[in-house]
């Protein structure tokens, strides 16, 4: 026997309602309903149904009673309902057919905005539509007409509106009661607001629609590996990247994909990959590798793998995720680009070793020129018009050597092969340093030199001091060369900004045209002055410009035409240096060769060059106590190194048969040579060439042309204080 209870109330000629209360009994249906009326007790109907043989109904039986405590019974199943009605985290809905009426109850309806009576209230269906958007409630509608004829649940998500307007999703779950007919009696359920959920779905649709784009666009493939299903999943990108269109005929043997793809990766690649997977899964090291795989084609395809795991508790890899990057393009563009650098370095090499070669050859002869002058310089029987024709030569070689230099210096620059050693320098003491090497070009001229230093005598600046000269002894050269006969020039000190100090060096000479100003640091370019009697590279501002920017500091300038040019150096300037150097007194130009080497003195000099060997003659011959002994060849000056051991070796770098440097190292070796001084001397004067000389433990590298001067300094240096 099946029974249902439920309490109701009976008023007036709502007999109605009691009858549906039959129906519901006699489906078996056990539902407890409460319609509560303030003028009337509650009523008990208590209904019993007997099935006979066949499940067939054969009748229901019952009582009614009046009972004023079923609401405020002990019972927990009631009590448990009433928690529920007054609940506000979802409400209750009854649909019945019969007089297409929807019941609501609840305090969730309030809670959401409608104005809904808690313990229920009953509206026409026409009430309720507007309640719901027009495309769902016109669903909603047909759903339930399906309901009639068949079915015994219902779900269904659906937009609605409150009181104010504002939609929310409210998901409604319903089940069907049917009498014996299989007639639809009602359709009851609850509603829940599923707006923030929906708006979640929402933003994790858009989120995963982004991503799926940013894959689609990056061209990316991914993969996954997970502990569960022990084996690696590959998306259909990584293996279109291999020119697989159709993977699953690629997997159709089954083979384990992680395999499969090891399979066709290029053996060199396979341990690495191998080893980092590894690394990462045992010691979560990143995992962010190159490797080469087999095209279908056959040619090889660069992929980039990154990727990440997820541990447990226990520190184990539980998952794995990541994407395959093709990257043969890139590879293939690196290529080009090591490619076009090999060829730039084989370019760079090759003018170098040409213009260590120019300046070696144009050097030698230069030797002769220069070197002759000077002894003729030094001769006191020429007469006035024979010494100003040997110093014409020697102007004339001396310009041709600082040619041969600044080409030497720009390619330097512009190779990057400068070395520059910034450190904090006085910048007073450089200028003024500077302005003693050109007195002698302004006093020629009658250039009147100007130096105002202000209030920043002992300020320091960042530079390389050697370099800073270079910069400023261009300038200064500029100012004298192309400046009225009478003239002056001014070098001021200033500070434009704070942390910055300006070096400027103003002429009263021609200016430059305002429309050839902008070719004024073009290599080369003298502006037009070619033709003029004034001797120059054209390259000295280009250099200047470039070894100052490499000092961190900044050269500009203005000109007018026919008042003057106004070039400044701007340099960081250094705010407190503690270890303040004192002033060393700028040294005097050194007069001709004078030798303070006193008693006998034996020289070898090994040279192949006939001419460079009668200059070297014709130098000793001014110095009764040095005696020169010569040699064509290294073997030649390696015996007579051993038999008569001079006090002093020559030695020339490019020598037949054996170089300069194998010869010194002979002399090294030997214990009866080893004592002996060795110095170079070499048209090889580039500064690689120098420093390789000083690593090989020459105790002086002079470079072509002989300048006499350094040659007695170096005498009276390795000489005396032997």
């Amino acid at each position: 026997m099946n029974s249902c209870s439920t309490v109701m109330l009976l008023r007036g000629s709502r007999w109605n309602s009691c009858r549906k209360l039959f129906i519901a009994g006699i489906a078996g249906i056990r539902r407890w309903w409460c319609k509560k009326y303030s003028d009337q007790n509650p009523l008990c109907l208590k209904l019993s149904q007997v099935l006979a043989a066949g499940a067939k109904l054969t009748r229901v039986c019952g009582y009614i009673k009046e009972s004023l405590t079923v609401i405020e019974t002990d019972n927990p199943q009631h009590q448990c309902y009433q928690r529920l009605l007054t609940s506000a985290s979802y409400g209750f809905w009854e649909w019945n057919p019969r007089d297409d009426s929807v019941l609501l109850s609840g305090a969730f309806w309030a809670e959401i905005g409608y104005l809904v009576d808690p313990e229920g209230q009953r509206f026409s269906v026409e009430d309720v539509a507007p309640f719901f958007h027009e495309g769902d409630w016109c669903a909603l509608l047909k759903s339930l007409a399906e309901l009639l004829e068949r079915g015994e649940n219902y779900q269904s998500q659906v937009r609605s509106f409150d009181s104010c307007g504002q939609q929310r999703w409210l998901y409604l779950d319903g089940s069907v009661a049917r009498n014996t007919d299989n007639e639809l009696v009602f359709v009851s359920g609850i509603a829940l607001d599923h707006t923030k959920r929906h708006e979640l779905e929402q933003q994790l649709q858009l989120s995963e629609e982004r991503h799926q784009r940013i894959l689609t666009a990056s061209n990316d493939g991914i993969w996954e590996w997970s502990r569960e299903s022990v084996g690696y999943h590959f998306s259909d990108k990584c293996w279109q990247q291999l020119g697989y269109d159709d993977p699953d005929s690629l997997l159709s043997s089954e083979r384990n994909r992680l395999e499969l793809w090891q399979s066709s990766m290029h053996e060199e690649d396979l341990e690495y990959f191998k080893g980092a997977l590894e690394a990462h899964l045992k010691n979560n090291k990143p995992y962010d590798i190159e490797f080469r795989i087999k095209h279908r084609q056959g040619h090889w395809v660069w992929i980039r793998a990154r990727g990440q795991a997820d541990f447990d508790a226990d520190g184990q890899p539980y998952r794995m995720s990541g994407t395959n990057m093709d990257i043969t393009h890139i590879k293939e563009a690196e290529e080009k680009v090591l490619l076009a650098k090999e060829e730039a370095e084989k370019a760079n090499q090759a003018k170098s070793e040409f213009l260590s070669s120019m300046s070696h050859e144009l050097r030698t002869p230069l030797n002769a020129i220069l070197g002759y002058a000077q002894l003729f310089g030094m001769d006191t029987n020429l007469s006035d018009s024979q010494q100003q024709s040997v110093r014409e030569i020697r102007k004339a070689g001396s310009h041709l050597l600082q040619l041969i230099s600044d080409v030497l210096d720009l390619s330097k620059v512009e190779s990057g092969q400068m070395s520059i050693s910034v450190e904090p320098v006085l910048a007073k003491r450089i200028v003024e340093e500077c302005l003693a090497l050109m007195q002698p070009l302004a006093e020629a001229k009658q250039i009147r030199i100007n130096l105002d230093v202000g209030a920043l005598p002992g300020v320091y600046v960042n530079a390389d001091a050697v370099r800073l000269k270079q910069a400023l002894l261009n300038l200064l050269s500029n100012a004298l060369k192309y400046n009225r006969e009478g003239g002056h020039v001014d070098v001021k000190f200033s500070q434009p900004t704070a942390g910055m100090l300006r070096l400027e060096v103003c002429d009263s000479g021609l200016g430059i045209p305002l429309g050839r100003q902008a070719e004024v640091f073009e290599p080369f370019n003298r502006l037009g002055a070619e033709g003029s009697s004034t001797e120059g590279s054209g390259v000295g501002l280009v250099i200047t410009k470039r070894l100052v920017e490499m000092m961190g500091g900044d050269l500009s300038f203005v000109s007018r035409e026919g008042e003057g040019s106004r070039f400044w150096i701007q340099l960081p300037q250094v705010a407190d240096w503690s270890a303040m150097e004192r002033e060393v007194p700028v040294q005097e130009v050194i007069g001709q060769g004078s030798l303070q080497v006193s008693g006998e003195r034996r020289i070898l000099y090994v040279e192949d060059n006939p001419s460079n060997t009668r200059l070297m003659e014709q130098v000793f011959r001014r110095f009764s106590n040095l005696h020169l002994e010569t040699a064509n060849e290294a073997f030649f000056g390696l015996y007579k190194a051993r038999t008569s051991s001079p006090d002093l070796i020559i030695l020339d770098i490019n020598l037949p048969g054996m170089d300069g440097y194998e010869a010194l190292s002979v002399l090294q070796r030997d214990p009866l040579t080893q004592a002996i001084p060795v110095i170079a001397l070499s048209a090889n004067a580039m500064p690689d060439d120098i420093a390789k000389g000083e690593k090989a433990g020459f105790a002086e590298y002079l470079t072509k042309p002989l300048d006499v001067e350094r040659l007695m300094a170096t005498f009276n240096r390795l000489l005396v204080e032997g």
